[in-house]
């Protein structure tokens, strides 16, 4: 006869097929399997469990319903040897918080763990699993059904970038707090909306213990952080975001993860998630362990977390981290202190495997999404579909890009004629892969101060450059990122611990900024030249890359037809320059589109009067020229008037 407190043995979600498919990598839905899942039985509501925890002498549920008494509700050993403890709990519904209490078969080992697949969590410092559902009555049907062609390769790419907790901040009982999920679709989508940017990227929202780690220190894999609301929540913001026809990217940490206690680290007393040897498992710049994805279960799981998001949260693209320190056995190691591959070399076999079979899984199932990697290195073909090699990310952040266009423009532009080089040197690899020029969190964090701060001279010429940069930026092949406070200038670098710099916003020069990141928007997704050709070399063409004495550069944007195109002009000095003579391929007259310069923007004012003819004599091997004015630092866009 059952003890009354016993878990029922006989419902389960888990097939034969189901295990089977989990021991050999190929299960990515593994979030509708194990966890909690609360459901009727014979008329009785209760809760089903489900836990991976195969070198586990005993498992049970503990929680808040039965005084976390580890003797009360055991968990049964499936019969199948894949390590699953499994038991319906009678009684126990959506709000009961949980944890797995797990005796180990090693040295005594016993630890109460998080459900590794709980929706929900308790907020930080407190550690328990919530069971909860994820009923939730999404209103996007447009967006969705039209979000293949947002999201496509050929389609403008905007991406503001968000930290959820600091981007804006309330005055509540005399401190201030972040806002929550639906006080962020109120602020964010207005804000977005009236920048113009396409997609919106947070950084992790995954729960994490700890906040200062930003979310890249994730614990919960398939649980939106409390902080900020419930799952159903963090569902109406993305909801509200992609009604405004605003795309939303997550950002997934399939690198590494915390040793807190509490999480995946030595889970049933042995290294079930992690890698067992150091010099594999233990990231000693992060402090965290490293996922072993060579196991067969541990890729499923990671692997069913990405599904996870774009299945139940409808998330339009996952920006992978970190994708570098998971290709080299010898990432920011040194020698001694990793473990070669069974050829002998440095590169992680196991975690090509991962990201080859992730994106697969990712395109299969969700071909109108996007998965970016950040990957800092030249790892060929990052890009490129699996099977031609590649690893079969959408797109790549291109961090090379990114690096030598600051480093050039923290330079006085006395000296930028000597180190023309820095702007020019990324065309040549431009359309390797397809990128992705971020100018991201990373770059305003850890005293690199914010991108203003970044800029030499006075206040005119700091606000100028920053206003070239972001032109520089929205006419360079490849989609485009902007971390939140760089489209209104802020001052200060991130701090997380505050929101960002809004009263900023009452003055000219920072109105200015955002009517520019505003205006360049509206133009990069209005032209086509400027976007449906990123990823090929026919998009682009130089007119002058050499013109290092007078550091401006000349080139064309082009369409998917001959006669699409927009003419860049940028002047990277404060020397404003008449009658610069610049050979174009069609004559007539050509409109100026956008000026950094202008007064709306807080430049001088200086230009072209809205238009220039062009005159019927050859320059740049080309049959026509303009003679424009080059504004001091700025960015000038020019388009033929035939076309339309």
């Amino acid at each position: 006869m059952r003890r009354p407190h016993e878990p029922r043995y006989g419902p389960s979600l888990l097939t034969d097929h189901d295990v089977y498919l989990f021991k050999e990598g190929n299960h990515f839905d593994l979030a509708d399997k194990l966890g909690s899942h609360p459901m009727t039985v014979d008329g009785q509501s209760g809760t089903l469990f489900a836990v991976w925890a195969p070198n586990a002498e005993s498992v049970s549920v503990v929680g808040d319903f039965n005084g976390w008494d580890p003797d009360t509700h055991p968990l049964r050993a499936r019969p199948d040897s894949s390590g699953i403890w499994e038991g319906f709990l009678p009684d126990i519904g959506p709000g009961t918080l949980y944890k797995y209490h797990i005796a180990s078969r090693f040295e005594g080992y016993r630890a109460d763990k998080g459900d590794p697949f709980a929706r929900f969590w308790e907020t930080s410092p407190k550690t328990a699993s919530i069971v909860w559902g994820l009923d939730y009555d999404w209103g996007d049907r447009d967006w969705m059904a039209s979000r293949a062609a947002k999201n496509a390769l050929d389609a403008p790419m905007s991406i503001y970038e968000v930290h959820l907790g600091s981007f804006a901040r309330i005055m509540e009982n005399d401190r201030y707090r972040s806002l929550s999920y639906l006080e962020m679709a109120d602020r964010l989508v207005a804000h977005v909306t009236e920048c113009g940017f396409t997609h919106v990227e947070f950084l992790p929202v995954m729960e994490h213990p700890f906040f200062g780690s930003w979310g890249y220190q994730t614990l919960g894999y398939f649980a939106p952080t409390s902080r900020y609301g419930t799952p159903q929540q963090f569902m109406a913001l993305i909801d509200r975001l992609h009604q405004a026809g605003i795309g939303v990217i997550l950002d997934w940490v399939p690198s590494h993860f915390p040793t807190d206690g509490h999480g995946l680290s030595y889970f049933d007393g042995t290294h079930l998630f992690e890698h067992a040897d150091p010099r594999r498992g233990y990231h000693p710049d992060w402090n965290c362990y490293i996922f072993n994805t060579g196991r067969y279960e541990v890729r499923a799981f990671l692997i069913s977390s990405a599904m996870f998001w774009l299945s139940k949260y409808h998330i339009d693209g996952l920006r992978v981290d970190a994708v570098a320190s998971m290709l080299y056995l010898d990432y920011s190691r040194k020698d001694g202190e990793w473990i070669p591959n069974v050829h002998g070399g440095r590169e992680n076999l196991d975690n090509i495997v991962f990201f080859q079979k992730l994106n697969e899984a990712a395109y299969t199932r969700f071909p109108d999404i996007q998965t970016m990697a950040e990957e800092s290195t030249a790892w060929p073909m990052v890009s490129r579909p699996p099977y031609i090699g590649g690893l079969g990310f959408g797109m790549k952040w291109n961090m090379g890009w990114m690096h030598d266009t600051l480093r050039y423009f923290s330079r006085d532009p006395i000296h930028r004629k000597f180190h023309h080089g820095e702007l020019t040197f990324g065309i040549w690899y431009a359309f390797t892969e397809n990128f992705i020029l971020p100018l991201s969190h990373d770059e305003v964090v850890y005293g690199k101060g914010s991108l203003l701060a970044k800029m030499p001279g006075d206040d005119w010429q700091k606000f100028a450059n920053l206003r070239l940069l972001y032109g520089l930026l929205f006419a360079h092949p490849g989609k485009k990122l902007l971390f939140m406070g760089g489209e209104f200038a802020q001052r200060g670098e991130w701090n997380h611990d505050a929101e960002c710099e809004w009263p900023l916003l009452k003055y000219h020069h920072h109105q200015g900024i955002m009517a520019w990141v505003r205006d360049i928007n509206a133009l990069y997704r209005r032209e086509a030249a400027l976007h449906a050709r990123d990823f090929y070399p026919g998009g682009f063409e130089w007119i002058d890359c050499n013109d290092a004495e007078a550091s401006v550069l000349t080139f064309l944007r082009r369409g998917k037809t001959p006669d699409d195109v927009v003419l860049v002009a940028c002047n990277f000095t404060p020397v404003p320059r008449p009658g610069y003579r610049v050979g174009v391929p069609m004559g007539g007259v050509w409109t100026e589109l956008l000026n950094s310069d202008a007064d709306i923007y807080g430049g001088s004012g200086l230009g072209n009067a809205g238009a220039v003819a062009a005159r019927d004599s050859s320059c740049h091997d080309r049959p026509y020229s303009l003679e424009l004015t080059l504004p001091p630092l700025s960015a000038v866009f020019l388009k033929p008037q035939g076309w339309r």
